[in-house]
């Protein structure tokens, strides 16, 4: 709680706005103070400079431990430490100046000794953070978490960085982002969690292969799927699967806007409206933007309401659920489902995946289409591969381009990347793209495929 010494009573102590709109704090007559929440006006920021707080959380993990779950995910976790004095923010983007806060890596190591989770599983979200933090927050050596969440690559298509001023992705500042974050987290010792979608984000295969792309889409919505799962679960880190990616489920495209629960969204379309958006243009970005189209009910069949609920559910099933569900992919050959399930079995089974280097390519003048990366094995890893058989250099090769284009790949010494030679493993075509002289290799429209040196 903070009182408003240097302003009047009636103003809030800075100008730092909430993640869902307007201001982050609240005025609390009863008390005559301002609570903080960077988030919904019904989660109170809590204070963590206090010691009875933070005993409290403690006791609270305390709990799950010993009601025997397997890991911790921690929300927005890196916002928990404030500034010792609070002071309005450029643009009133309040989370940048309490993002990675002066005692937050003192805090989580305190939290996770004395909880006793040190040897669980321990993921953290992190807001409007930065790589040197989550090298700190990750690294064995600091004693915090195993892995972190970062959203730097989910904002290349925020234009001017505003969630809800649409732009088509910027593939070449994507493939930016993650050789930051991969080689960075590499050569610092840290660990990325590596994933397209969650609860608070669109759905991935409409997000990339086409600005909207609600509905069925045919042969371009498989290409795109499958890409995308091959994109990041031959990265560096650990991938995550959230519900309904691995059938290929997209934003539902609803019809109404009172088809949404997202507090987010319902209170960015009043804002769009009172900035002088018409209604069909605000719909239009909600669309694509609320966190609602992840939250969707899972399409187990084609039944009503898709199979998750003879009940009435409490939001509207994407329209495509009669084709796009796990009755209809089960043991289908080609299907999203399966294709998923051997995504998950080749990291299991190739060590050059789960223990490799990882280095990105430049793609030539498809630099801005194309996101290419090795994975490799050296010293006595690499020896034990070939002993076993196994690969001991893949290379990731993933087209975002709707037309056939040519990528020119280089190492970053500048030298001709060779894939004369390699073996196919997993692609969504059925063969390999035609390979060329001094790294030139013709990819189709949305393609993906892993080689593979022996």
């Amino acid at each position: 709680m903070r009182s408003a010494v240097s302003r009047k009573l009636s103003i809030p102590p800075t100008n730092w706005q909430c993640a869902f709109g307007g201001s982050a704090w609240q005025w609390e007559p009863r008390l005559g103070k301002w609570y903080l929440h960077m988030h919904d006006v019904s989660q109170p920021d809590l204070d963590w400079a206090n010691p009875e707080v933070r005993e409290a959380l403690v006791d609270v993990v305390r709990f799950w431990r010993n009601r025997g779950v397997a890991g911790f995910r921690f929300d927005v976790v890196n916002l928990i430490s404030k500034p010792e004095v609070f002071e309005d923010a450029p643009g009133g983007n309040g989370r940048r100046v309490v993002a990675d806060g002066p005692h937050v890596h003192e805090y989580l190591r305190e939290l996770v000794e004395r909880a006793g989770i040190g040897d669980m599983l321990t993921v953290g979200e992190m807001a409007s953070t930065t790589l040197e933090d989550c090298v700190r927050y990750t690294a064995p050596a600091s004693r915090e978490l195993n892995m972190v969440f970062n959203f730097h690559h989910l904002k290349v298509d925020y234009r001017g960085g505003n969630k809800w001023e649409l732009m088509d992705p910027d593939i070449a500042r994507l493939r930016e982002v993650f050789q930051t974050w991969g080689e960075g987290m590499q050569a610092g010792g840290g660990w990325n969690a590596l994933f397209w979608n969650n609860h608070d984000q669109p759905r991935a295969i409409s997000r990339f292969g086409g600005r909207g792309g609600a509905g069925y889409e045919g042969s371009s919505w498989e290409k795109v799927g499958k890409m995308l799962g091959i994109c990041t679960h031959f990265m560096q880190g650990t991938p995550y699967i959230y519900q309904g990616e691995e059938i290929g489920m997209t934003n539902p495209g609803y019809a109404s806007i009172e088809d949404y629960r997202d507090v987010e969204s319902k209170n960015y379309y009043r804002i769009m409206l009172d900035e002088g958006k018409s209604p069909a243009e605000a719909l239009r970005i909600v669309g694509e933007r609320s966190r609602d189209d992840g939250r969707t009910p899972m399409q187990w069949s084609a039944d009503e309401h898709a199979g998750f609920t003879t009940g009435e559910p409490w939001i509207g099933v994407a329209p495509n659920y009669e084709r796009v569900n796990v009755a209809a992919e089960e043991g289908a050959p080609e299907s999203m489902l399966e294709f998923y399930r051997e995504l998950v079995w080749l990291r299991k089974e190739l060590s050059v995946v789960s223990e490799g280097s990882v280095r990105f390519y430049d793609a030539g003048a498809r630099a801005g289409r194309v996101i290419a990366y090795e994975r490799e094995l050296s010293g006595e890893a690499a020896d034990a591969a070939r002993a076993a058989g196994e690969p001991v250099r893949a290379v990731v090769l993933c087209s975002f381009d709707a037309e056939p284009c040519e990528a020119v790949l280089r190492s970053p010494d500048g030298a001709a990347v060779e894939l004369a030679g390699l073996e196919r493993v997993l692609g969504n075509y059925h063969d390999a793209p035609a390979v060329g002289a001094a790294g030139s290799v013709e990819l189709r429209p949305f393609e993906a495929v892993v080689l593979v040196q022996r």
